[in-house]
């Protein structure tokens, strides 16, 4: 086992002359396969929401100069930046963040509230970590409720109207031409989400307390307990 352990935290690359270079990292001794599933999925979620956000920026340019931001580059790295985004939405988090996106007299970036919002329960569910070893463990139904926000999060930004009949957000129903790389981003989250819950439900023996929701009533589930 010890063996297998330390096969497993060696990196072997060639070298432009043709040497062979192995390298050995002390950290993948503490990680099991689990672990790097998790941070694969992790990794995944996240790009998925970053192409999310730089999507719902270019079809809502108005949103990114709301902040003042000097580009659309700028405004998503904001996005990601979990305290910075937080102070620029003025403390909230999570839930209260995403639902800034959809009140009609909000006056800020509804893509840094949405996302930002998305982002924090992501982060939420996977413990504020990014890297996980062997005692670390996640909530399967902190997972499973994220991806259940994620729908919900998607058809409020595909129902939601001012007033005069608007989108708050233009996103991939709105105009003639249906969008499907909006659904398709959104499907990919919310499959990693519900996979990996699975799977740590699985190891930890535990079952998820599954929510059923009518669209129309829909409202975000917590992420932290």
């Amino acid at each position: 086992m010890l063996l297998a352990a330390g096969m497993g935290a060696c990196a072997t690359r060639q070298l432009p002359d043709g040497r062979r270079e192995t390298t050995f990292d002390p950290s993948q001794l503490a990680k099991g396969d689990i672990d790097r599933v998790v941070e694969m999925h992790r990794a995944e979620v996240v790009a998925s929401l970053r192409r999310l956000t730089d999507k719902l920026y270019r079809r809502n340019p108005r949103e990114w100069r709301k902040g003042s931001q000097p580009s659309l580059e700028a405004a998503v790295v904001l996005v990601f930046d979990l305290p910075a985004a937080r102070q620029a939405l003025g403390g909230r988090r999570e839930r209260e963040a995403a639902l800034l996106a959809f009140r009609e007299d909000y006056t800020g970036d509804r893509v840094l509230a949405l996302m930002g919002g998305l982002m924090d329960m992501v982060d939420g569910a996977f413990e504020h970590k990014e890297s996980f070893y062997l005692l670390d463990s996640l909530d399967a139904q902190k997972l499973y409720n994220c991806a259940r926000n994620v729908e919900v999060a998607a058809w409020k930004l595909n129902t939601a109207r001012d007033a005069g009949g608007e989108p708050l957000l233009h996103a991939n129903v709105d105009g003639p031409v249906r969008n499907l790389s909006f659904e398709r981003e959104v499907g990919r989250v919310v499959g990693l989400l519900d996979t990996l819950s699975r799977i740590v439900a699985d190891k930890n023996g535990r079952s998820v307390t599954r929510v059923t929701q009518t669209l129309a009533s829909a409202v975000f589930l917590p992420v932290k307990f």
